[in-house]
């Protein structure tokens, strides 16, 4: 999986993404369980869109993220405060302490086996400090099944185009997408591949308590209402 170009019109691709409602998901969450938060370590940041709405809201941010096309954007943006760190998720090295933790966007469907998660979990775990929060989401397996397997999607700009082909193999999703960008009197052609995995509810719950975490709660589509029954799913999750 590469974003050495996808970096580049990611944040165009992504202009309409509910960033204020992951920030918003996620700050209800801290009040409503009471917990006093400064320290975030955000997994899977991206251009870090949600790291900095969160670090201009007072929380002290940490960003990582294994792409180092996505982080120089991050760093070049707004907030100079904010920790940008370049590693593998489902191997962090030399956290802890935090008070928190956050994956959205579906950055756990990324991790396309179970023991990568499981490792994913277990760090994420000893880079909490006691009773920490870890707050993610992820597809339902609903809205892959339905919505993005066998389906193609395309759109054109003035000066960028893509196709987005989405083929499924089981549990694994590949995405094969294909850019045109503009290039003076051209246009630059660039392609690239992307799995995620379709992961049920029960297994990731699974994962969770063997790695050190209980279940708060499970919420669907940014409702602090218990459900899943929706095409994104919260689990809010605490260190034990």
């Amino acid at each position: 999986m590469s974003y050495e170009h996808l970096a580049e019109v990611y944040d165009r691709l992504m202009k309409d993404a509910p960033y204020e409602e992951w920030e918003t998901f996620f700050r209800k969450v801290l009040e409503r369980e009471q917990t006093q938060t400064v320290n975030v370590l955000e997994l899977g940041c991206g251009t870090g869109e949600i790291t900095h709405r969160l670090a201009e809201s007072g929380y002290r941010m940490t960003g990582v993220d294994l792409s180092p096309e996505m982080l120089s954007i991050a760093a070049s943006k707004r907030n100079t405060s904010i920790q940008w760190i370049q590693q593998d998720i489902t191997d962090l090295q030399g956290f802890s302490g935090y008070d928190a933790v956050i994956s959205f966007c579906d950055v756990v469907n990324y991790i396309t086996d179970s023991d990568g998660l499981a490792s994913m979990f277990r760090h994420t775990s000893q880079a909490l400090k006691g009773e920490g929060l870890f707050v993610f989401d992820v597809q339902s397996p609903s809205y892959a099944l339905e919505h993005l397997a066998g389906e193609t999607f395309a759109e054109v700009y003035d000066d960028l185009s893509y196709i987005w082909f989405c083929d499924r193999d089981g549990d694994l999703l590949t995405h094969d997408l294909t850019f045109f960008t503009e290039d003076g009197q051209r246009y630059q052609r660039f392609d690239e591949e992307h799995q995620q995995r379709i992961y049920s509810l029960e297994e990731i719950s699974r994962l969770l308590v063997q790695n050190g975490f209980r279940i708060a709660s499970v919420h669907s589509d940014f409702s602090l209402e218990e459900g899943t029954e929706g095409d994104r799913i919260f689990f809010v999750c605490q260190k034990v």
